[in-house]
């Protein structure tokens, strides 16, 4: 259930300091809104980003969580460079623990997330993509992990999803050379799943949103735990959690509705049940 400090209706609008919150039509919609520095990631921006994956993730109303860049230029261009210029070791360590948690939300909120990139994705932002569901990526966009240019790392999680996504050589590439790679590239690699022009970025990604939503809601919840923790365990272990979940989606309301619509000849009425 939604916890009161969470609760936003649908069609309103949550602004923060550096993001917006919009829930309309089952969908919630994170924009990052720093344009004047290409979106940046900052601590603010980190600490409002787990507000609002906490309100999406405990609002019965949201079914698919949208996260997108203000303007034409940045989903999100990385961090910010004057606040990560100051860091020291100890606190390098607990700024990249906390980001990683934060974005960690979006893997762990049981609720599908799609990446809008609509424009430069580098460092953090191609991080913050790397732990959405899907990435559907303008084809303007540019994506990559500079750090080593800036004699870092990647901190956001980007060693440990981009060879898991993409394969080490693909991952070892965009990491050690530091360079940035065109949508097109991304889709090559399997680094985002569709290219579209700019102008049909939003409405693709709402499309592929209504889609889902028009499934069970326990069965998508279910289908994304099998896959994101059958990705860490042997193939064994794995298909042992799927028929475990497949048992589970057996005892819902659901999956009688689903499979007596399908009988029936009509739309199926899921109630998440």
């Amino acid at each position: 259930m939604a916890g009161p400090q969470f609760m936003i209706f649908p069609g309103e609008t949550m602004t923060y300091e550096n993001l917006l919150y919009e829930v309309k039509d089952q969908i919630a919609r994170i924009t990052f809104h720093r344009p004047n520095v290409l979106n940046a990631l900052n601590r603010k921006t980190i600490e409002e980003l787990g507000h609002c994956l906490n309100a999406a993730r405990y609002d019965d109303a949201v079914r698919v969580v949208i996260l997108t860049g203000s303007g034409e230029k940045a989903f999100v261009a990385g961090a910010d460079i004057n606040e990560l210029a100051q860091r020291t070791p100890i606190d390098g360590k607990e700024f990249a623990l906390f980001g990683q948690e934060v974005i960690h939300r979006v893997e762990t909120m049981g609720k599908p997330s799609i990446a809008a990139i609509n424009g430069f994705a580098l460092g953090g932002g191609c991080e913050l993509a790397l732990a959405c569901t899907m990435r559907i990526a303008s084809r303007n966009a540019k994506l990559g992990q500079p750090e080593v240019k800036l004699g870092i790392l990647p901190g956001y999680g980007g060693s440990q999803r981009l060879p898991r996504l993409c394969g080490k050589g693909a991952a070892h590439e965009l990491i050690l050379t530091g360079e940035m790679i065109t949508a097109d590239e991304a889709l090559r690699i399997g680094l985002v799943n569709r290219v579209v022009e700019s102008a049909e970025l939003l409405s693709t990604v709402e499309s592929i949103a209504k889609k889902i939503i028009a499934n069970a809601p326990l069965a998508v919840k279910y289908a994304m735990e099998a896959v994101e923790h059958g990705m860490e365990i042997s193939q064994d272990e794995g298909l042992f959690l799927e028929a475990t979940l497949f048992g589970l989606c057996c005892a819902t309301e659901d999956m009688r509705e689903g499979t007596r619509a399908f009988i029936e000849k009509r739309p199926a009425k899921f109630q998440g049940r």
